[in-house]
């Protein structure tokens, strides 16, 4: 896995918190890893932004960015009101491929959910997955309503014949509820598609040091940790 893609449900389900764990499980693993923003939206010009995010969370990861827009949008509006020219999947795929053959790992994160739009042609993360040929890590939030959202976005990837590589929950809640404990066993189901993962929440705003020393805690051997998703489930069953 040269390159993987990291997409949402949504957006504010811990996207940029899961790349950088996944981040800094490979680089702990000893990879050269690099991470790409296809479009940041809502920062300023000298403003941190998602990439450079993960590069502070995770470590010594190379940290680029396509273009960002100023407003919270969604990249293609976002590009439109600021009179800017939009991020193209075709630009997505070319900027990580050129990473790929400096790096063992690209991680490319998307912005939103999967289906977002790019550019006024409707471009989006799933087109430059598809230039890429790259499997899809899909960040999901815990509780009600997750379900549904999950299952679309697996429907849509395998309606385009892209490799789902698992599920990771975002943000685990300190006192899970009902749903959130029901969905640690449905996920995987509606999804058809392994739980690779669960962050705690609150895990970004760990000092960078005890970040990159719990993160292997989270994620599954498939992602360089040591989670084990069956334990979790015992665990967390109702």
């Amino acid at each position: 896995m040269t390159i993987l893609v990291i997409t949402g449900t949504g957006t504010e389900v811990g996207k940029t918190v899961t790349t950088a764990a996944v981040a800094a499980c490979a680089l702990a693993a000893g990879r050269s890893v690099a991470v790409l923003k296809a479009a940041q939206t809502g920062v300023g010009p000298d403003e941190p932004g998602d990439a450079a995010e993960v590069a502070r969370l995770a470590g010594g990861v190379t940290a680029a960015e396509i273009a960002r827009f100023p407003e919270p949008l969604a990249p293609g509006t976002a590009a439109r009101r600021a009179g800017m020219s939009p991020v193209h999947p075709l630009d997505v795929a070319e900027a990580a491929a050129k990473l790929a053959a400096e790096h063992d790992l690209v991680l490319v994160e998307g912005a939103g959910g999967l289906l977002v739009r790019l550019d006024p042609a409707g471009g989006t993360l799933a087109d430059a997955a598809e230039l890429l040929k790259a499997p899809v890590l899909v960040v999901a939030s815990a509780g009600l309503g997750t379900l549904n959202t999950t299952e679309l976005t697996a429907r849509e990837l395998r309606s385009r014949r892209l490799d789902l590589a698992g599920i990771v929950i975002g943000s685990w809640p300190d006192s899970p509820d009902l749903a959130s404990r029901c969905n640690v066993a449905d996920l995987p189901d509606v999804a058809d598609a392994p739980l690779l993962g669960a962050l705690p929440a609150g895990a970004g705003s760990l000092a960078p040091a005890a970040f990159r020393t719990d993160a292997p805690n989270w994620l599954a051997p498939r992602l360089d940790g040591t989670w084990d998703a069956e334990a979790f489930r015992r665990r967390e069953a109702p």
